[in-house]
């Protein structure tokens, strides 16, 4: 599939650059909501009397219906205009927070989960490519990396905000404040994006088209399976992790601020790399968090301990978002909405069964064991035939 330009001419640069913008606002909002409980496990499974493995579940179920929400609504949206739809999935994320807030047993905030699961498949479907529309060519790496500054301002901003407001005022006020960024996304969207017809409509037929017909395409997407996968299966734990480490729980904010100014420092980095080398970036992620997660479990307890592996795992992950979807549009470049909408479905499955897994695992086994099998999965990743795309 192809997409139709914003205009028969090119965008203005300061126009195009404003739409990014307000699109990386609405990631912002859809992953901070997704990833919140990641700091807010434990307070929220002794509040309502469940294990931190299955409190985990949290961040499992949005995964899961992402997987699902991601196709469908990218089939659903037909000859929609993508600025209308996007806005009403963010609008969906404001109003599933709240309600979070407001639940009083663990099914309930499970429920509104679900809703964050159909907001963020089908947001991250439809803007993965999108700026490809908004801005010129030779700018297209730039922008996709401000996109996707978004995933790492929500593991700068976000987790580590909600992590301390959930300290401070209990974890309803940091589901509140989140519902609230829902509501400011979707107004910068209405204001700052311009209409965006499709060129024409998906069908379910195009996606399993694309998949036979791309190998860069299912490279991608197994890519995106093993690194996405071990980071959750161990990241989605950091808290209880770093507990065991004896780190403060006042502490683990700052640390979780720390790995997420890390990881927008990796976004923009790779961002500045990929047009020109994309595929040694690539190869060079599953390492770097393999070595990160085997640091974090080697070293001693105590801040000075885990704060450089955690720097230099925000560093590899913060690649990650913008390296793979930069993969997708490159060996995609005909059939950008239907391939972003299988990245985004794997990239969420990875997700849902790496907090899964790893909630198995910390029930049952030592915590260190979901760092060992994240790296494990991580370093799999150059194993694959990764060949030069540009």
């Amino acid at each position: 599939m192809t997409t139709a330009p914003l205009a028969d001419s090119p965008p203005s640069p300061l126009r195009g650059w404003c739409a990014a913008s307000a699109v990386a606002l609405g990631i912002f909002a859809l992953m901070t909501s997704e990833l919140l409980p990641v700091g807010l496990l434990s307070p929220i499974g002794r509040e309502l009397g469940v294990s931190e493995g299955t409190a985990g579940l949290m961040v499992t179920v949005p995964g899961l219906v992402a997987v699902v929400s991601a196709p469908l609504l990218t089939v659903a949206a037909g000859r929609l205009d993508r600025r209308i739809v996007l806005a009403a999935l963010v609008g969906t994320v404001g109003t599933a927070n709240l309600l979070s807030a407001l639940a009083d047993a663990f099914a309930l905030i499970l429920l509104a989960r679900v809703l964050i699961g159909v907001a963020v498949g089908g947001f991250w479907a439809l803007a993965g490519g999108i700026a490809t529309r908004l801005v010129r060519p030779e700018d297209v790496p730039r922008a996709t990396a401000v996109i996707f500054g978004g995933v790492e301002a929500a593991s700068v901003l976000g987790v580590p905000a909600g992590t301390l407001l959930g300290d401070l005022g209990g974890w309803r006020t940091a589901f509140a404040a989140v519902g609230a960024l829902g509501l400011v996304a979707l107004t910068g969207l209405v204001l700052l994006l311009p209409p965006l017809p499709p060129e024409r409509s998906i069908t379910f037929a195009d996606l399993p088209r694309a998949f036979r017909a791309n190998a860069g395409l299912r490279v991608g997407l197994a890519l995106t399976f093993l690194i996405v996968t071990g980071h959750f299966l161990a990241y989605t734990f950091v808290r209880p992790m770093l507990s065991a480490r004896g780190v403060p729980d006042e502490e683990i904010g700052v640390l979780l601020l720390v790995f997420g100014v890390a990881g927008l420092c990796g976004n923009f980095l790779a961002g500045a790399l990929i047009g020109r080398r994309l595929r040694t970036v690539v190869l060079a992620l599953g390492p770097i968090l393999a070595a990160a997660m085997a640091l974090v479990a080697l070293t001693g307890g105590g801040v000075a301990g885990v704060v450089g592996p955690l720097v230099l795992w925000g560093l590899g992950y913060g690649a990650v978002p913008v390296t793979l979807q930069s993969w997708i549009i490159a060996v995609s470049p005909t059939a950008t909405e239907a391939s972003t909408s299988l990245y985004t479905s794997m990239f969420n499955l990875s997700i849902a069964l790496g907090a899964l897994v790893g909630g198995l695992a910390v029930d049952a086994l030592p915590l260190s064991a979901v760092l060992w099998a994240g790296g494990a999965l991580a370093l799999a990743a150059p194993l694959l035939p990764v060949r030069r795309v540009r």
